[in-house]
């Protein structure tokens, strides 16, 4: 069987990897801030560069339209946005592909630690002549 690589999949695997960690410690049932704090924690321990809910701009056809803070950005070069529900639904997964256009990422990792098994999806921005569909969700 053939391996699909992702963009960037060395990078999100570790980031999985810690997430892994973090829920493996943690277990569920903790408030979102709880994982998220945990998450930064691991990702320091293993070298990994990051920046925790930075607040960033969003504009709608050249005008200032408010602000959102991401969870974490990696490295600079990918968004994770982490929840702590008992299932992520498709309303979670339009909000990672909605930051990924308005942050200008091709590639994001939803992560849930809700559930009593991590889950995670990796998101890629849709190409411009695609719409958002399920085909850019990928476990």
């Amino acid at each position: 069987m053939i391996k699909k690589e992702y963009p960037e999949s060395e990078l999100t695997g570790k980031i999985i990897g810690c997430a892994m960690e973090v829920h493996r410690y943690l277990g569920n049932g903790f408030q979102e801030v709880v994982y998220q704090k945990a998450l930064s924690i691991e990702l320091n321990m293993q070298g990994i560069a990051h920046i925790r809910e930075q607040e960033m701009s969003l504009q709608y056809k050249g005008f200032d339209i408010g602000t959102r803070r991401v969870d974490f950005f990696v490295e600079n070069k990918i968004m994770v946005e982490i929840k702590a529900v008992k299932e992520l639904e498709d309303v979670h997964l339009a909000q990672a592909i909605n930051y990924l256009e308005a942050y200008g990422l091709d590639i994001g990792l939803l992560i849930n630690f809700g559930n009593t098994s991590l889950q995670f999806k990796r998101v890629m921005k849709p190409s411009k002549n695609q719409s958002p569909s399920k085909n850019q969700y990928k476990s």
